[in-house]
């Protein structure tokens, strides 16, 4: 399976691929190695810990390489949709209950962030929004209720 990310998002995921593998990876080992100088390691919490920590640091730097290796790379400003709506894109939209406008960029799952407005291709309100065009009027199933969104413009950038 193909996981879709932008070009960013796939060098997020590598720095912090790096970062475990250069950085956590060795502080991991130092901690192990530090908790079985102190004897006897049956009851020996700080080594229960660094060893659940290796388990941890092992388990996401495995997660990556897969997810990396699946990645399929999309850089929105080489899209052509001819305006309709795909991974990549970024949208305002407009509130028609609060006349609220905002815009999101559809990202992949690793990098939704919705702090920076960057919402997952899982989500309900991506799912509702793709294959739509500007001008188009969405129904999004959210936790609160049905909500219903404007769109008034689609980019690639």
């Amino acid at each position: 399976m193909n996981t879709p990310l932008t070009r960013h998002g796939a060098e997020l995921l590598k720095a912090e691929l790096h970062q475990l593998k250069t950085q956590e990876r060795r502080k991991v080992i130092d901690a192990i190695a530090e908790a079985r100088s102190h004897g006897d390691l049956s009851e020996n919490a700080e080594y229960d810990a660094a060893k659940e920590r290796q388990a941890f640091v092992e388990g996401r730097i495995a997660e990556l390489e897969a997810k990396l290796s699946t990645a399929q790379i999309i850089d929105p400003s080489m899209v052509d949709a001819e305006g309709r709506i795909v991974f990549g894109a970024t949208v305002d939209l407009e509130d028609l209950e609060t006349g609220n406008k905002v815009t999101y960029q559809i990202v992949g799952e690793d990098e939704a962030d919705l702090k920076q407005l960057k919402i997952s291709i899982t989500s309900p309100i991506a799912r509702a929004l793709i294959g739509k065009y500007a001008g188009d009027v969405v129904d999004v199933k959210a936790p609160s209720g049905v909500r219903e969104y404007e769109i008034f413009d689609v980019r690639y950038i």
